[in-house]
């Protein structure tokens, strides 16, 4: 029992990686906006998801494989706090390139752009945190994916509750799995969420009352 647990809570670390967060919730969103806009353009659509990929995912793996591949790394889940710094660097400039991406070549709306701003920030905050403490990167990930779809849901007056009681599901099961494979303490899962939650969706609330 005890390794099946451990192969679902590796599995599900795989699965909700962060950097595959931008690219799940472009995603939903483009999945949205085609059930609201059917006219749409299926390139439009392919260049946002794909993109996203490429920016946010690709680029920063293959650096992150290149760095374990030079032993730099001991492993791809970087479960050395003290070998996070340079990938995590490498990613935040690559979310600097996807905001620009989101805001000049899609022109998306500000929310968007709000929550790629957010995200970038929130990466940023746990990099000089990880110096200290060892915030968990999955989770903060993970709120800044709930964030984001509250940003969007505040944007457009809507309220998909059944997408957010799911999010929330999967992040305790999430929280679960990394405390599962002592990855961290529950308050580095904890207050990892709460900070990709606060920097994706605050700046958004703050807009939108302003």
């Amino acid at each position: 029992m005890q390794r099946i647990f451990n192969i679902l809570s590796q599995a599900l670390s795989i699965l909700l990686y962060p950097l595959f967060m931008p690219t799940y919730g472009m995603g939903l969103y483009m999945a949205a906006m085609h059930t609201r806009t059917p006219n749409l353009p299926n390139v439009y659509i392919g260049v946002a998801i794909s993109g996203t990929f490429v920016i946010t995912a690709l680029i920063p793996i293959t650096l992150l494989l290149i760095l374990w591949k030079r032993g730099s790394v001991s492993s791809l889940h970087i479960d050395n706090a003290k070998e996070r710094t340079t990938p995590y660097i490498y990613s935040i400039v690559c979310y600097g390139f996807w905001c620009y991406f989101v805001g000049s070549t899609l022109q998306m709306p500000m929310v968007w752009l709000l929550v790629a701003i957010g995200a970038t920030c929130a990466l940023t905050i746990v990099t000089i945190i990880n110096h200290w403490w060892k915030i968990s990167a999955h989770l903060t990930a993970m709120g800044g994916l709930l964030g984001g779809i509250c940003s969007l849901a505040l944007y457009y007056s809507v309220l998909p509750l059944g997408m957010i009681i799911t999010v929330l599901i999967i992040s305790l099961l999430l929280m679960y799995a990394r405390l599962h494979l002592n990855a961290h303490t529950p308050a580095q899962v904890v207050s990892g969420y709460i900070l990709g939650l606060l920097f994706t969706f605050i700046p958004n609330m703050i807009l939108s009352y302003a």
